[in-house]
C-alpha cells in the first residue's frame, strides 16, 4: 500500500477517534496462515483414493497395469500389484504435494470454513498484541483484514464488546469487503473505520479527560 494510502487510513482513525473514547487499531495483511496442512491433507487424501480405486474397479486397475507394462498376460501376481498400488499412492501423494505448495492453488482448495476460523484466529493474537488492556477504560478495537481470504475482523476490547454486539459491525464489515473485492484497500478500511466509529460514538462517546493512547495508523503485516 502507498504512502497516501497509509495517510487516508490514518486521517480516518483520526476524525472516528474525535467521537468516540475508543481506540481504533487497523491491520492489513497479506494472508493469516500459510495453510501448509491443508495442502497435506488433501496429499493423503488423494493418495488414500488409489486403493479405493483399486478396490472398486479391479479389474480395470489391473487391466490398466497390464496395458502399461505392455506383457502378454491376463493377471498380475498379487505381489506385483500391490507394489505398483504402493507406487502409485506415493506418486500421486508426492504429485499432489507439490503442487499444492503453490501458495494460490493452496488458497483455492482451502475450505472457506477453515479460512474464516484461521482469520479469527490470527485477529485475536494480533489484538492481544497491539490493543488488549492498553487502554485506560479497556476501549480499544482492532480492524484486520486478511487479503488473501477476503475476510476481515473486528475485535474489541472488554468495555466496547459488553456495549456493541459483534452483528453491529456487519455494515462496516461489509463495506470493507466491498471496496477490497474491487481493489480499493485503503478506501475500504476507510469505509469500515467511518461506519465502526459511529457505532462507537454511540456506545462510546468522547469524554473530555480521555488521551489519544493507540497509534493512529495503519500496520500492513
Amino acid at each position: 500500500m502507498s504512502e497516501a494510502d497509509h495517510r487516508i487510513v490514518t486521517e480516518a482513525i483520526g476524525r472516528a477517534e474525535q467521537h468516540t473514547d475508543a481506540e481504533i487499531v487497523t491491520i492489513v495483511a497479506r494472508r493469516s496462515d500459510a495453510y501448509h496442512d491443508v495442502g497435506l491433507h488433501w496429499a493423503v487424501l488423494c493418495a488414500l483414493l488409489v486403493p479405493a480405486f483399486a478396490a472398486a474397479f479391479p479389474v480395470f486397475y489391473e487391466t490398466m497395469l497390464i496395458r502399461l507394462l505392455g506383457e502378454w498376460t491376463h493377471a498380475l501376481p498379487l505381489r506385483m500389484l500391490l507394489l505398483f498400488l504402493l507406487g502409485n499412492m506415493i506418486l500421486i501423494f508426492l504429485a499432489v504435494r507439490y503442487l499444492l505448495a503453490i501458495p494460490a492453488l493452496r488458497m483455492l482448495v482451502t475450505p472457506g470454513a477453515t479460512k474464516s476460523r484461521r482469520v479469527r484466529r490470527r485477529a485475536l493474537l494480533l489484538f492481544r498484541t497491539a490493543a488488549e488492556a492498553r487502554t485506560a477504560r479497556l476501549t480499544g478495537v482492532l480492524l484486520y483484514l486478511s487479503l488473501d481470504e477476503h475476510r476481515a475482523e473486528i475485535v474489541a476490547d472488554e468495555t466496547i464488546a459488553a456495549a456493541v454486539s459483534p452483528e453491529a459491525w456487519g455494515d462496516a464489515m461489509a463495506a470493507l469487503i466491498d471496496e477490497v473485492r474491487e481493489g480499493r484497500v485503503a478506501q475500504g478500511m476507510v469505509r469500515a473505520i467511518e461506519k465502526a466509529g459511529v457505532i462507537l460514538a454511540a456506545h462510546c462517546p468522547k469524554s473530555v479527560d480521555n488521551p489519544n493512547e493507540l497509534p493512529d495508523r495503519l500496520i500492513e503485516l
